[in-house]
């Protein structure tokens, strides 16, 4: 069961905005990326310290990650929607006038600097220079909020419409959302006892690809794409994190996981052989930096949701079981660098070697 159409049951008029959302988020994954990562590990050579590279073990479902917060880390928080969130949902998705994205809103936050004048209409997605007017807000609490802007109904416009946007659904009632539509339950989280309820919510976060200990804007990420499944839409939430060291990418497809990885030279000579490629080729277009003996690439791990995490094929109500796995690794690939556009993923797997 899906709440958003596949691109063949679309009409021309929406295939249309899916392909242009689905080319925008393929620049929106570059700029996240790039700040997310790249910048954060150039925050910590600029202060001197050793880079904390995430371990194999921390890329596999269900892994522990340490309860550390690297302050120098980049964190954001971005909802990307296909289409408008209309009104009605202003309950748990709070965006409002006051945190709007105009001049006057801007001026009246002491949080949010910029480095290029604001004009009219930089918060479009086609200005150019709506990536440095983006990288201004990521450091605001909480999360932005880009969607398609609904005053020119003829035109397929992007634009970041609110900022400071708290997700205010709470976690009981997204897990019972989710268990309800996954048949664990047949109407109330409690309807099972106490215990079971607990566990379905801790399945919950498992069924976002998140630690039980997640902090708040991973919380509010996997909280928000639950909740915008009411929207017949797609949607992906894009979320930065101190502690994972990572950027988690949920979206209709799943779940990803961007991190940076140190390579030895070694490692680079075999992956240009094993993909028939020269060592300068990957040197230019797959490190983000060069280290003593190695270098630093950009690593994505992708995962699916086993057959537990979807809809049973007979559609009948079900048991929790909180001893099977909820995800699965499907793709691990090194990705070319933020800017490089004519090289595609190395396939590179190590999650389990």
């Amino acid at each position: 069961m899906s709440y958003w159409n596949y691109r063949e049951e679309l009409s021309r008029q929406d295939r249309l905005r899916r392909s242009i959302y689905e080319a925008l988020r393929d620049e929106l994954d570059e700029y996240l990326v790039e700040y997310g990562l790249v910048g954060s590990y150039h925050n910590f050579v600029d202060k001197q310290l050793q880079y904390p590279f995430v371990e194999k073990r921390e890329l596999k479902p269900r892994a522990r990650i340490p309860d550390v917060e690297y302050e120098s880390h980049n964190r954001f928080l971005v909802i990307f929607v296909e289409d408008s969130v209309h009104s009605i949902h202003k309950k748990y998705i709070r965006f409002f006038d006051d945190n709007k994205v105009t001049k006057e809103t801007l001026m009246r936050s002491g949080s949010v600097r910029f480095s290029k004048k604001y004009f009219r209409n930089i918060k479009l997605f086609e200005s150019s220079h709506f990536s440095d007017f983006l990288k201004g807000l990521l450091p605001v609490d909480y999360g932005l909020l880009i969607q398609r802007d609904p005053a020119i109904k003829a035109r397929n416009r992007y634009s970041l419409s609110h900022f400071h946007v708290r997700i205010d659904w709470p976690i009981a009632d997204a897990a019972e959302d989710m268990a309800n539509d996954l048949r664990y339950i047949s109407k109330e989280l409690y309807e099972k006892g106490d215990a079971y309820a607990e566990e379905v919510q801790k399945k919950f976060f498992e069924y976002y690809g998140f630690p039980l200990t997640s902090g708040g804007r991973r919380t509010a990420a996997m909280v928000a794409a639950q909740y915008l499944k009411r929207i017949p839409c797609i949607s992906t939430m894009y979320v930065g994190s101190s502690e994972s060291r990572a950027i988690y990418r949920i979206s209709e497809r799943g779940v990803s996981k961007y991190i940076l990885m140190k390579l030895t030279d070694a490692d680079i000579q075999n992956i240009a052989e094993t993909h028939n490629l020269k060592v300068v080729t990957i040197k230019k277009n797959y490190l983000v930096a060069k280290e003593d003996g190695g270098g630093i690439v950009i690593f994505q791990a992708t995962y699916e949701r086993t057959s537990h995490a979807r809809f049973p094929e007979d559609g009948k109500l079900r048991e929790l079981n909180s001893e099977y796995f909820w995800m699965t690794v499907i793709n691990q690939s090194i990705m070319p660098k933020p800017g490089v556009l004519n090289m595609s993923p190395l396939p590179y797997s190590i999650i389990y070697t």
